[in-house]
């Protein structure tokens, strides 16, 4: 979908959509369609329940003397609350009323309102970016899909005076692409997306200027990754560790911040085997690598002005001759060894070693890991928040803030010795799981032994990585939680 800026004046065809603040308050163009209509759209509230409230939405065809198909009205709410946000979500909601119209194009008029807080250009970029998340959809294996269930939106115009609307957008393009990257990977199955392959997509980063190492299992063996390479070593497919460079400081060898993804391309649970019931949802185990691979990708794009290094390390679990079993132990990177209980809890394996690996070849300044670790965070959380653990309260504080201001909500859960106490093993330095209270706590407490003294973040995003509904911004499937996430903590605290 191309999108471009414009002058607030009424097109000449397709659908426009039209902001009305709460207690049917309405914005200059929804005052223009209602004199052109003489009093048309006014009526028609009347009739409904539309109230101007936030996310509300009526959609009526053009007044007559109008030469555009159709108005979509929808609900701002007040505006002194409307915010990065709530201008993504005005953008998202008005092109998905419109989005299967029949309608080619579609224009959003952004109007300065008394009592706006936010800036007029960064509203018109916010509602162009909302309106871009939204227009993504996964659908290159449809090949009988019906006329009407198509998206026939091609354009959209963002209707606005502000001059500078369209560099306010630039970098949020940026960052959009980056999570279209992470929704296209999470999406695609795991006989498309696996180790290898998922490498070769990092690999494809090089053109926007990010260093891209890729480790074999020769590589990480000699290195002594015990634990990450045990979980793939029932898979045919080759697991591999990619290290991603964005070298973007003015001082290139200052001191980086590094991310860090779980990448379990397809997760059966080896030995210890799920139920068949659902098993095809973790193709989305490795949306942790995902959203790192989907930052890196947005941070290149803007043109970030930090160093930042991406770690994933990908594998698959799969149950063979060869699969790891319940009662081996390993020996990880960091010289400890680990009972492996449960061969399902494979992805603290998997980050165990990628964590000291990044913690000893780059001494980053922090570190946060994202993961789809557990069922439990689900259980929790919903899908609400993704659960975070850390030891350190002011990165913690950074990341909560982060979240908010891009609408990824992070919730902190307690660490703690008594749940450290549930990994002792009898014949091993830990165990990789604990019992089943405080599930989500013990498998934070089982990777904080891998990060030393570095200042620490455990993302477990299992609830938030995948949508069954749709939201304002973001069709059900593959969210991208995350991305938007790591790039605001960069532009709030690590760019020169």
């Amino acid at each position: 979908m191309k999108i471009s800026f414009a002058k607030p004046q009424l097109p000449d065809q397709g659908a426009v959509v039209v902001g009305v603040l709460e207690n049917k308050v309405f914005t200059p163009t929804a005052q223009a369609l209602d004199d052109l209509s003489q009093g048309g759209i006014k009526r028609a509230l009347d009739a409904s329940k539309f109230n101007g409230k936030k996310d509300q939405v009526l959609t009526i065809l053009a007044p007559a003397g109008a030469k555009v198909s159709r108005v979509v009205l929808v609900g701002l709410g007040k505006a002194e609350a409307i915010d990065s946000q709530a201008a993504q979500s005005f953008g998202g909601t008005g092109l998905a009323q419109a989005l299967t119209s029949g309608d080619t194009q579609v224009a959003i008029a952004v109007d300065a309102v008394p009592g706006l807080k936010i800036d007029e250009a960064d509203f018109a970029a916010n509602v162009a970016f909302g309106a871009l998340l939204r227009s993504y959809r996964f659908d290159k294996y449809f090949t009988k899909e019906k006329k009407e269930d198509k998206p026939s939106v091609k354009k959209l115009a963002v209707l606005t005076a502000a001059s500078g609307a369209k560099s306010a957008f630039a970098p949020l393009e940026a960052i959009a692409e980056g999570v279209f990257l992470t929704r296209d990977v999470v999406s695609e199955p795991a006989n498309v997306i696996y180790p290898e392959s998922l490498a070769a997509q990092c690999k494809a980063l090089s053109e926007l200027g990010v260093e891209v190492e890729i480790l074999g299992e020769k590589q990480m063996k000699k290195l002594g990754m015990g634990s990450l390479l045990g979980v793939g070593q029932g898979s045919d497919r080759e697991s591999q560790l990619v290290v991603m460079r964005w070298m973007g400081a003015k001082d290139k060898d200052a001191q980086p911040v590094a991310f860090i993804g779980k990448g379990v391309c397809f997760d059966t649970g080896g030995i210890s085997i799920k139920p068949a019931g659902g098993m095809e949802d973790m193709k989305w185990d490795m949306a942790g690598a995902g959203a790192v691979i989907g930052a890196m990708k947005a941070l290149a794009g803007r043109k970030a002005k930090s160093n930042v290094i991406g770690v994933v390390g990908l594998v698959e679990n799969m149950p063979s001759g060869n699969a790891q079993r319940p009662g081996d132990v390993v020996t990880s990177m960091s010289g400890q060894t680990i009972e492996v209980i449960n061969t399902d809890a494979e992805g603290r394996l998997v980050l165990a070693d990628a964590l000291w690996y990044t913690k000893e070849t780059y001494k980053p300044k922090i570190m946060v890991d994202l993961a789809t670790l557990t069922g439990a965070i689900i259980i929790s959380l919903g899908g609400e928040h993704a659960g975070l653990f850390s030891n350190n309260d002011k990165l913690a504080d950074s990341l909560t803030k982060a979240g908010s201001a891009v609408g990824e909500s992070l919730w902190r859960l307690p660490m703690g010795d008594a749940y450290d106490k549930q990994l002792k093993s009898d014949i091993a330095d830990m165990k990789n799981v604990g019992g089943r209270e405080g599930g989500s706590i013990t498998a934070a407490q089982f990777l904080k032994r891998f990060v030393g003294d570095v200042a620490w973040a455990h993302l477990d995003i299992a609830g938030t990585a995948w949508s069954k509904k749709d939201t304002a911004t973001c069709a059900k499937g593959a969210t991208a939680f995350g991305v938007r996430l790591l790039d605001r903590l960069v532009a709030d605290h690590y760019e020169d």
